[in-house]
């Protein structure tokens, strides 16, 4: 059984993170009702623009936990799998991971949208006036800015695994240390270690 595994626990996690972003928006955070009509028009022009860029962040992070999956998965095949059974595990949880992602991503992207008039389009009508929308509209509807943001998800995308692939052979051997570093100011085994067996008494 994989409960207590951290794979198990990503999997709870993704879980929970579908649910909360498939959560409707608080009705809380609301543009002012003293905001003019045109001034609404040019955020929901704003926004219109950032939909691209909206999108690609809700695509990368429902990407993320099956990225993480599929790294955690890895270890426990080879230790708990036999041999002779891992090709085909692999390409089952490959399957269900690209599963996840065309069940998750769309819901995701989707509710990234969503929530920008709630989140973005209330701190863009607190903080800029009319004149800096135009301007920031003007610098949005620039080719070079629209083609960047085209490529910007596509660029994330690569760069997510990667980052994550390096980062991890820094992170690792600090994270045990720390591991090691806390459960010795505790007094137990560090984390993965069997408790050590009391020595007999020197005669």
């Amino acid at each position: 059984m994989f409960v207590s595994s951290p794979f198990a626990k990503n999997l709870m996690s993704t879980l929970c993170l579908v649910a909360l972003l498939a959560a409707p928006a608080t009705p809380a955070l609301a543009q002012s009702a003293s905001t003019s009509p045109a001034k609404k028009e040019l955020i929901d022009r704003v926004l219109e623009l950032q939909r691209p860029a909206l999108q690609a962040l809700g695509q990368a992070l429902a990407e993320q936990p099956a990225q993480r999956m599929m790294q955690q998965a890895g270890p426990i095949l080879q230790q708990r799998v036999p041999a002779d059974k891992r090709e085909v595990v692999a390409r089952e949880i490959e399957a269900d991971v690209r599963k996840y992602i065309d069940e998750a991503v769309p819901l995701v992207r989707e509710q990234a949208v969503k929530l920008a008039p709630s989140t973005l389009g209330v701190v863009l009508d607190e903080r800029m006036d009319e004149a800096e929308l135009r301007q920031l509209i003007a610098a949005l509807e620039s080719p070079a800015f629209r083609k960047f943001q085209q490529v910007s998800g596509e660029g994330q995308r690569l760069l997510t695994p990667k980052l994550v692939n390096e980062a991890r052979v820094v992170l690792e051997p600090k994270a045990r240390a720390m591991d090691v570093a806390v459960a010795k100011r505790l007094g137990i085994p560090p984390p993965g270690t069997a408790p050590a067996q009391e020595s007999s008494p020197k005669k």
